[in-house]
């Protein structure tokens, strides 16, 4: 199976997950390509078989590059007529959406529409969105690092860790064995 693997991350955890998930797939003999989204990225999203798309989540949205990369691959599908009324589903591609988060605040309901809003291009495209994944990750800048032990979460300080990584691998062998 041919892979995207396209991940921001500001911090280093969303690329600790996508470091996972590329070890993890690549293990079961498929082809991974690891990008990190940006603007500027020119990618066929159409090209591959199955894409692991994640973020960290800024203020309940993607991060700006990814939100860049997702709202300027929307204009560029919609104008080369890719994105169709009703969204018809292309047999074979399938996308995972997932995110790093803090929560501080709310928990996980603040990476809910983040991980939702990206699912949308996939959605539109006809590339069937089959889970969503929600991985907390600590505060990285020494202004918000107060927050790694202040929120419903308790403490996250080192998050995503070593337990959580093999979850990911653990999920990305279970969905891609069939």
């Amino acid at each position: 199976m041919d892979i995207l693997n396209l991940y921001y991350s500001q911090t280093g955890n969303t690329k600790k997950i996508a470091q996972r998930i590329e070890a993890a797939a690549s293990s079961l003999g498929h082809t991974v390509t690891t990008l990190q989204a940006s603007k500027d990225l020119d990618v066929d999203l159409l090209r591959y078989d199955f894409i692991f798309v994640g973020s960290g989540v800024y203020l309940w949205l993607p991060g700006k590059p990814m939100l860049d990369f997702l709202r300027g691959q929307r204009k560029k599908s919609s104008d080369a007529g890719h994105i169709l009324h009703c969204s018809p589903r292309l047999p074979g591609k399938k996308c995972v959406v997932y995110c790093t988060y803090g929560g501080v605040h709310t928990g996980i309901n603040e990476a809910i529409p983040a991980v939702k809003f990206t699912g949308q291009l996939f959605d539109h495209l006809g590339i069937s969105v089959i889970d969503e994944w929600y991985f907390v990750g600590d505060f990285k800048p020494d202004e918000f690092v107060h927050m790694n032990t202040g929120g419903r979460l308790g403490d996250i300080n080192g998050r995503p860790d070593e337990r959580d990584l093999q979850e990911i691998e653990a999920r990305v062998r279970a969905i891609l064995i069939v």
